[in-house]
């Protein structure tokens, strides 16, 4: 089964050689399809995110390209070289894992320093590299500390530092945040994009989190079943997402299915979302939309937006925001995001029960496959 999107369609037209080049890779195990006839490129420099769910495949591809895990069918280019048959220690990529799988009985600098003592550097040029590395990532005091006795924050930087001193073409990073807190995860975030952009190499990073994704990436594919669902900018695939997994995993939707007729998708006999714009559908064609929870607005609406009565039925305050949901009908509702502004009260907020008046801008309906 092919992918339903061209995955490269969003590629930018430099004229050079992709960094990766993925063409029909396929991995089968026991009888069950993992990856599925997927094709990609990645620019050369991009910070591009494989985003999915356990099982959907993300990180066997990683591992393909790495060298770890044979293909059962398709081929893999990196900088234009077809490494398809190649030793993981032959090719020109990195690996930043999870568990980081450092050298607990070296110090620091003997983590960061051992591809280029396998390489056979000398140890005036491996000590100067070993220094700049550490001084990247910010732990050029701490060279003699073991591994052991440090934060998990500095153990990701270690390992960081380690796959890049060897320069290679491609860092491939499997969800190497996943293991710290959540504050530690959004500032190592912030680091880690820095770091690429100093370096200037290709990262592709694998993760399951869709606001890391969209944070950090230049691109992001989202996956499932071992196929593309989507690829394009953070931007592109949160705001016009393509497919009912697509939307459904990133951020919240609001999912509705119907028939399309004049204009309309019909949700139920009384409820006609317009849709403008979309093309290609016959009357009668059963179609899902979508609405983001922050495009709806409860009162105070325009003349120019649709508009729908509602009862709210569930509020949960978030801090910057307070989320509602919405009864439009029997077993119908609507998820709304409203952002808390510095005046408001809480006796300003809706209340379970208040009858309400909700609407939204009928382009951000969005038309799925």
């Amino acid at each position: 089964m092919s992918t339903s999107t061209d995955p490269t369609e969003k590629i930018a037209t430099t004229g050079t050689t992709p960094s990766v080049s993925l063409r029909g890779l396929t991995k089968v195990f026991g009888g069950t399809t993992v990856v599925d006839d997927l094709s990609l490129d990645l620019t050369s420099g991009e910070f591009f995110s494989l985003l999915g769910p356990s099982g959907c495949g993300k990180t066997t591809t990683l591992r393909m390209i790495a060298g770890f895990s044979d293909p059962t069918a398709g081929t893999i280019l990196v900088d234009g070289e077809d490494v398809t048959s190649t030793p993981p220690h032959k090719r020109d990529v990195n690996t930043v894992f999870q568990s980081y799988a450092l050298f607990e009985h070296l110090d620091v600098r003997g983590n960061v320093g051992f591809g280029l003592r396998r390489k056979g550097l000398d140890k005036r040029t491996i000590d100067q590299r070993v220094s700049e590395m550490l001084e990247l990532v910010e732990l050029g005091d701490r060279g003699k500390e073991r591994p052991s006795r440090l934060s998990g924050g500095q153990r990701q930087r270690v390992a960081l530092a380690r796959a890049l001193i060897n320069q290679p073409k491609v860092l491939l990073l499997d969800e190497p945040l996943a293991a710290l807190d959540l504050k530690l995860r959004h500032q190592m975030q912030a680091e880690l994009k820095q770091i690429q952009r100093e370096v200037g190499i290709t990262f592709l990073f694998v993760t399951h989190d869709q606001d890391e994704a969209l944070s950090m990436s230049d691109r992001v594919a989202i996956m499932n079943q071992g196929v593309i669902e989507q690829c394009g900018t953070p931007e592109d695939v949160y705001e016009h997402p393509t497919s009912v997994f697509a939307a459904g995993f990133i951020g919240t939707s609001n999912l509705m299915t119907g028939t399309w007729s004049d204009g309309c998708v019909c949700v139920t006999p009384t409820l006609r979302i317009p849709a403008p714009g979309h093309q290609g559908s016959a009357e009668g064609d059963t179609l899902s939309i979508t609405v983001r929870p922050e495009k709806v607005w409860l009162g105070d609406l325009t003349p120019q937006m649709f508009r729908l009565p509602g009862t709210i039925v569930e509020t949960s305050y978030h801090g910057a925001t307070t989320q509602y949901v919405v009864s439009i009908g029997p077993d119908l509702t609507v998820t709304v995001l409203e952002q808390n502004l510095p005046r408001m009260r809480a006796e300003d907020r809706w209340n379970p029960g208040d009858q309400v008046e909700m609407g939204w801008l009928p382009e951000h309906t969005v038309v799925l496959r």
